[in-house]
Parts: structure tokens; sequence; C-alpha cells
């Protein structure tokens, strides 16, 4: 069974920078999207940051310049490094993947994912990511 295990949270000032850690044993005959996803207190989830087993990068336009997503293949882990961070960056993070993605159509979850359709499973159990001003 995959299962995702978030890390990395905390609380940072303005300006400030963190990075989250998923570790994720995923095995799949075909191609894979794993990404990042956020939800704030009142707000839909949102994806943030996908890459797709080629190990292409996307994101979406609210972290584009300022968060990058990378992983390690030795350690089995995905990575978010966020700068520049905002209060609005405030919210609960998520890693999650989609086992059975075709190819280029990773791009979609960190561009245009709003809590609903893909076929995002398995779900970590989340970070809690604080900024403050």
């Amino acid at each position: 069974q995959v299962q995702l295990m978030e890390s990395g949270g905390g609380s940072v000032e303005s300006g400030g920078s963190l990075r989250l850690s998923c570790v994720a044993s995923l095995r799949t005959r075909g191609g894979y999207c794993i990404g990042w996803f956020r939800q704030a207190p009142g707000k839909e989830r949102e994806g943030v940051a996908s890459m797709d087993i080629n190990g292409t990068p996307s994101y979406s336009d609210s972290v584009k310049g300022r968060f990058t997503i990378s992983r390690d293949n030795v350690e089995n882990t995905l990575y978010l490094q966020m700068n520049e961070m905002t209060p609005e960056d405030t919210a609960m993070y998520y890693c999650a993947a989609d086992l059975s993605a075709p190819p280029g159509t990773c791009a979609w979850y960190s561009e245009h994912y709003r809590g609903s359709g893909g076929n995002l499973d398995p779900w970590g159990q989340g970070t809690l990511v604080v900024v403050s001003s």
C-alpha cells in the first residue's frame, strides 16, 4: 500500500523560508504525478506544485518563482522549498499522488486543481504552515 507522510511545517515570519518533505514509496508500472497541495481556512484545496515521472515540475501562478519542488529518488522523498513566504501562504500543506496520470497531464494539478477532479490517491495527513506578518 502506498503511503505518503509530510513533515517540515511550522511557523515563519513573512519573507522567511521553510522546506517541506514527503516520504513516498511509489511503485507504478506507468506514469504518475506527485505534488503539493494546500488548503487555507475557509478556502478550497488548491494545487501548489507538481512533478511527473520524468521530473518535470509545474507550479501555480501564486508560488511560481518562490517555491521549488524537487525529489530524491534514493530517499523516496519529495520536497517543497518555500522562499519569500507571505501570510497568504498560510495553510495546511498536503502531499498527494495520481498513480495513473497519463503523460502531459501532471501540470493540470498545480495549475488548475481546486479541490475536485483528477485521480489523487493517496494523500498524506498534512503539515501546517503559518506565516506571520
